[in-house]
């Protein structure tokens, strides 16, 4: 990660992020999961997001 300037500032800002469905279905399995990935890191480049780390767990 690197620094961000303003005009009086300086700043690094990071997120965690927590995807969960209703009541924990386990839906991002197989195809699904491998294309929520997909569109999670097209977002991402997108808006010159740099993911540090990911994971899909079953639940």
């Amino acid at each position: 990660m690197e620094y961000r300037y303003g005009s009086h500032t300086v700043y690094r800002i990071e997120y965690h992020f927590v995807f969960v469905t209703k009541y924990r279905y386990p839906i991002l399995k197989g195809d699904v999961g491998l294309r929520v990935r997909e569109l999670i890191r097209q977002t991402c480049q997108a808006f010159e997001i740099e993911i540090v780390k990911g994971v899909v767990s079953k639940d």
